[in-house]
């Protein structure tokens, strides 16, 4: 066992090819294969985002303190803007890229955060933050100011959260998935209704996807990603526990794309694996952290249709670039890392 999981993480290496004297590119899988992902770039501080002051202002006003990415967990990107949750910052780091800025949101008052561990922004622009600390999903409005929190109860503690469908659906980590109304904020209903070894039940949810007809599921208890109905039937199961390829040892979050491709994180293998809609292993990438595009303790995936225009000067000139994929990094230099699916190869 212990000889296969160095196979499985070491075939998750990648071929490097130099298109100019100054950059090098990253994609996976290497060569022969036809490439799937590139590594764009990742983002660690407010420097990497934000247009650099001329000599002459740094000499008046004095150069601008570099803010970091402390210790980020979840990641949304939507309309321009990208939201990471922080749990040392107790926060969340905001980067707009149409404006090329970076700021820290700390909210004070009743939107206090104690551990924001997930968020998501809906066609209002509402912020919903998933914090652990609180045992609370905290409402924001389109100008940040604290609107309402659902939850609180003992056996209440969300970490994660999603809007669809005109509801809020949120992973509950000590008891399934609830459902809210999303204009009244109350709750609509609770699901799995399965009992412990049943196929359906969820021992541990951490991460949740919705999509027009499924709701993916990261159970960290059983180490498998379960998908139901919309309306909380169980329908199949991604994975299991093992160090083969298509297992898990620390299933964290997902993301669905379009084609219903599943995108797990793994904070063991500290990868990434990609499933197709019947459950099958496309591929992976990522790796413990040696360089650009591996990872350091990977926690978060999230996929992003919207923004692609920002990170094109990034894109190796022989590829297009369909959809981003955005993964947080709790340690190491590179604490979110910015891939690219590859829509087109020309290899």
């Amino acid at each position: 066992m212990a000889l296969m999981a160095i196979y499985f993480i070491s075939s998750c290496s990648r071929k490097l090819h130099v298109t100019d004297s100054t950059r090098e590119v990253v994609v996976y899988p290497p060569p022969p294969d036809t490439a799937r992902i590139q590594y764009l770039t990742s983002i660690s501080n407010s420097a990497q985002i934000t247009k650099r002051q001329s000599a002459f202002k740094d000499y008046v006003v004095g150069k601008g303190a570099v803010q970091i990415i402390n210790k980020p967990y979840g990641i949304h990107a939507r309309k321009g803007k990208i939201y990471i949750c922080d749990v040392d910052l107790k926060g969340l780091e905001i980067i707009d890229l149409t404006k090329n800025s970076f700021e820290y949101f700390i909210p004070t008052g009743y939107g206090s955060l104690k551990l924001p561990i997930n968020c998501f922004t809906d066609d209002r622009n509402f912020l919903y933050v998933a914090d652990a600390g609180r045992m609370q999903i905290v409402v924001f409005d389109q100008n940040l100011k604290y609107v309402n929190a659902i939850g609180g109860e003992k056996d209440f503690k969300p970490s994660d959260v999603f809007v669809a469908n005109e509801k809020i659906w949120v992973a509950n980590i000590k008891g399934g998935i609830h459902v809210y109304d999303q204009n009244t904020l109350q709750i609509l209903f609770v699901f799995p209704k399965y009992e412990p070894g049943e196929k359906g039940n969820i021992y541990q949810p951490t991460n949740l996807w919705v999509t027009e007809e499924d709701v993916y599921v990261s159970d960290f208890g059983e180490f498998n990603v379960k998908v139901f109905s919309l309306d909380g039937k169980y329908k199949r199961t991604i994975g299991s526990y093992g160090s083969l390829l298509g297992q898990f040892v620390r299933p964290k979050g997902i993301a669905v794309d379009k084609e219903s491709n599943l995108y797990v994180v793994d904070g063991g293998f500290e990868i990434c694996q990609v499933f197709n809609k019947e459950g099958a292993l496309m591929m992976h990438f990522g790796g413990p952290y040696k360089g650009p595009g591996d990872m350091w303790l990977p926690v978060k995936v999230t996929i992003d249709y919207e923004n692609g225009e920002y990170f094109k000067k990034y894109v190796d000139p022989r590829y297009e670039i369909d959809y981003l994929v955005f993964v947080t990094n709790q340690y190491g230099p590179d604490k979110v890392n910015v891939y690219g699916f590859i829509k087109h190869g020309k290899n």
